[in-house]
Parts: structure tokens; sequence; C-alpha cells
């Protein structure tokens, strides 16, 4: 067995095994789905653009891939909704996935970090009525009931 890391171009340690639409690994050489680029500054309006396309394709992991370079890009003031923004996408994605609890666990968060924005939310973003779909959402995951796994719409 290798021990050997991927790496990408500037030696940080990166997983190039392919991945299916829920971001889960697939075996080397394997068909997988592209995944969105990782690092990429993009403007907010292009990110929550690039974010709903791939939720509206069933992609959460790889919105969550945007959304958490939007976090890791943003100003201070903003940084901790993009982070609840991500959350959110990875939540979906282990709702898709059948993980009930990590799904009601990371909804919540989310919830909880874009909260504070809903009085005046930046960018257009949807910030109270992402909020009540996340918390909805938890409480069924947590209830181990039928999710309903259709794409949140960003903005309003």
């Amino acid at each position: 067995m290798s021990t050997e890391r991927d790496r990408d171009a500037a030696g940080r340690a990166r997983n190039a095994r392919p991945r299916d639409a829920l971001g889960r690994p697939l075996p080397y050489g394997a068909v997988g789905e592209e995944r969105a680029p990782e690092g990429v500054v993009r403007e907010p309006d292009q990110a929550l653009l690039e974010a709903q396309a791939l939720l509206d394709a069933g992609r959460p992991f790889h919105a969550h891939e945007v959304l958490e370079d939007a976090w890791k890009s943003a100003p201070e003031p903003e940084r901790r909704l993009w982070r609840g923004l991500a959350q959110l996408a990875v939540g979906l994605t282990h709702a898709a996935r059948g993980n009930s609890r990590g799904a009601a666990t990371l909804l919540e968060r989310g919830a909880g970090n874009i909260a504070p924005y809903a009085a005046a939310p930046p960018h257009g973003i949807d910030v109270a009525g992402l909020a009540a779909w996340a918390r909805a959402l938890a409480a069924t995951a947590a209830a181990d009931g039928d999710l309903d796994l259709g794409a949140p719409r960003l903005r309003g």
C-alpha cells in the first residue's frame, strides 16, 4: 500500500481521486464528476450564481466548494455568512448521502451562522428564507423523516 499523497502544483495535499456528484471519492481511474476548481476567488455575485447552478444540478458538495472559496476570500464582516452558506451545502450533501444526523448538525450550524445577517442581507441573499429552510430540513432529518432534497434558493 502506497503512503504517497496527492499534491497540487504548490505541494499542498489534495485528493486527486475522482468524485461522484455528492463528492464521495471513487477509485482512481473511475470516471467522476467534474469538480469545481478550488482556491478560486470569485466576486460574490459569481460565487452565488455558480453555487446555485450546482445546487440546482443536484451537486451540493460541489456548491460547497464554491461557497468555501467565497468564505475564505470574503472580507471579515461577511466571513460568517459565507461559512454558513457552505455549511448549508454540506448539510444538504449529508442529507443526500443518507446521513440524517450529519445533515441536521450542519444545517443547524449553517442556519445559526447566516441568521445574524437577516436584518440586512448582503448580495441579495435570502438569509431569512434559507435559515427557515435549513432549520425545517434539520428538524425533519433529526426525526428521521422523509427529506425534501430540492435545491434551496440562495437569493429571493
